[in-house]
């Protein structure tokens, strides 16, 4: 809970941060890695930063934090803070590296806004910094201990089993494991950091969605080479696609995300688009293999049918459900040989009958997760029904500005990978 002392500062202050925050947080990164530029190494996505998106993100992240201080000061954010927490926890962040993140913040805050920072300004926004800070060295030390792990103990390395080519652009890799130690079941729908060596010597971390459940021995996850559209291509995407093969190895996280599947026996519905199904590939995976009697079903949509990525695993997993059913939207038009109901064109869900009382989980680019979410709730579906999965730094944090307001903490919105 923020102080009496500091309230009235962040009140007064927050405009002004707010206004400013992408920039302080562009000048922050940029301080960063210029006296730490290890960090690039196993640690921080360099791809993001070049797009900025991580810069747009951590900015949006504390403005909501400092904003629910403000409005519900009896309660954080801990949709927000989870899904750092989980983040964080796959790259082994430390609670040392808060300090090394405090100093460099600190400083562009003063860097961007200058003599407005007095030390009454100063002290007040530190004291948010560490709110922050300590709800999340706390939350990712509990992750660690149900993992059984420590930060440096998150990786290990796998050997590349089995190597499948899904679609033109797509890649499944299976993954077994090269040591004795015991594999923890993964939650269906988390994902593993994937660190990637790169030509220059620094390993690229990336998180992919786990696309079938672990057997102990295996674990499976699925790769879209990244075209860049007028900016350089994915550089770890396309090294994955194009280099690795049976019998390399890769050095992996322990599984961590905070959406999974919900266990409260209700209906299930699936919303994905393009390579937004791997974690709905996950999910079906874990159904099938615990028996399932729910009734699930999964929309898709797509460019066409063979864009359509695992299309022969989720489909044959939906036909060993006792009630699973899929809709598949291909914007190429409706010819498939699939066994599924086909729609021509992008997704609409006036085309399907929605089963009653259902959890939602959303995948895909945000402007489709954007347009379905504010459908169903169209429809009548209570915003904390739907949890949604960004692959990235999170740019919507949906409902995050509402759940820190006064009777909106019914509003359960996961803002995963």
């Amino acid at each position: 809970m923020l102080s009496d002392r500091s309230r009235p500062v962040i009140e007064a202050t927050l405009p002004v941060v707010g206004e400013n925050i992408e920039e302080i947080a562009t000048r922050f990164y940029a301080h960063l890695f210029g006296e730490h530029p290890g960090l690039f190494d196993g640690v921080f996505n360099r791809g993001n930063q070049a797009e900025k998106t991580q810069q747009m993100a951590l900015a949006g992240s504390v403005a909501v934090f400092a904003s629910s201080l403000l409005k519900v000061p009896e309660q954080l954010p801990e949709h927000l803070l989870s899904r750092i927490a989980h983040k964080h926890a796959s790259l082994g962040i430390t609670p040392a590296q808060y300090d090394v993140v405090h100093e460099h913040l600190f400083w562009a805050i003063a860097d961007v806004l200058g003599d407005a920072v007095t030390p009454e300004v100063a002290a007040a926004w530190d004291e948010v910094y560490w709110l922050m800070a300590y709800a999340l060295i706390n939350q990712e030390r509990g992750l660690y201990s149900a993992r059984g792990v420590r930060p440096e103990t998150v990786w290990r390395e796998w050997e590349v089993a089995e190597r499948i080519q899904e679609t033109a652009d797509v890649v499944t890799f299976r993954m077994r494991k090269v040591d004795d130690r015991l594999v923890k079941t993964s939650l269906p729908g988390q994902y593993v950091t994937v660190q990637v060596p790169m030509p220059d010597g620094v390993r690229q971390p990336r998180q992919y969605s786990l696309t079938k459940a672990d057997d102990g021995e295996h674990r499976q996850f699925s790769v879209k080479r990244v075209h860049g559209g007028g900016k350089p291509d994915g550089e770890v995407s396309n090294l994955l696609c194009d280099q690795v093969q049976v019998g390399d190895r890769l050095t992996m996280s322990v599984p961590f995300g905070d959406v999974v599947l919900d266990d409260s026996g209700r209906p299930v519905v699936f919303a994905s688009a393009g390579i937004g199904v791997t974690p709905m590939a996950g999910m079906l995976s874990h159904l099938v293999a615990a028996g399932s009697h729910l009734p699930i079903t999964l929309l898709h949509a797509d460019s066409d049918e063979e864009s359509f990525a695992l299309r022969e695993q989720v489909l044959e997993d939906l036909r060993s459900l006792e009630s699973g059913s899929a809709h598949v939207w291909y914007e190429g038009g409706a010819a498939s040989s699939l066994p599924v109901e086909v729609h021509a064109g992008t997704m609409d869900l006036r085309e399907v009958a929605l089963p009653d009382d259902a959890v939602y989980y959303l995948c895909g680019p945000l402007p489709f997760m954007q347009g379905v979410r504010s459908a169903l709730i169209e429809r009548g579906v209570p915003a904390r029904d739907i949890q949604y999965e960004v692959f990235g730094p999170d740019l919507w944090q949906a409902d995050l500005a509402t759940e820190s307001t006064p009777g909106a903490s019914d509003e359960r919105v996961a803002v995963g990978a």
